[in-house]
């Protein structure tokens, strides 16, 4: 089997190879919820006294999608910021929720389209922002290591 690698941020690198030495590798499991269809979450795949890690949260499906044992299968993607701008928001229809306006949301599509492949957008939820990242290069996850571990 062929698969894909699977790609980590900078920031949880060092993380993510702690797990394939110590923990028994990493689950990826993804979302089933409709609300969130392109979510995912990356948990080792044992808990600290060895038993096997839990879905992470209700939104994940029962089981996980891979399990990745071998750190030749992740890449770090190194991302920047490529554009930062505010997002109006309203309440949800439930009155619970805070939602982004249908024009903030076109707004995000394009923006991240304009970004280009591979493109993201997380929210700075401290001043209502949307931030656009970008990677700015890949590479192998113990290549990775050896030029940033700390």
């Amino acid at each position: 089997m062929n698969a894909e690698k699977h790609i980590v941020t900078a920031e949880n690198a060092e993380k993510i190879f702690n797990w394939l030495e110590h923990r028994g590798g990493i689950y990826i499991w993804r979302s089933v919820n409709l609300s969130n269809p392109g979510a995912s979450w990356t948990t080792p795949a044992t808990t600290e006294d060895g038993k096997p890690y839990p879905k992470p949260t209700w939104q994940a499906d029962s089981t996980p999608e891979r399990h990745v044992t071998d750190p030749n299968d992740v890449v770090v993607s190194v991302d920047e910021v490529v554009k930062r701008f505010h997002i109006a928001t309203r309440m949800g229809g439930n009155r619970l929720t805070i939602k982004v306006t249908d024009g903030g949301t076109r707004r995000i599509r394009r923006e991240v389209a304009k970004a280009g492949e591979g493109a993201y957008y997380e929210f700075d939820y401290s001043c209502q922002d949307c931030l656009i990242f970008k990677p700015v290069k890949q590479q192998p996850l113990l290549e990775w290591l050896k030029e940033n571990k700390s």
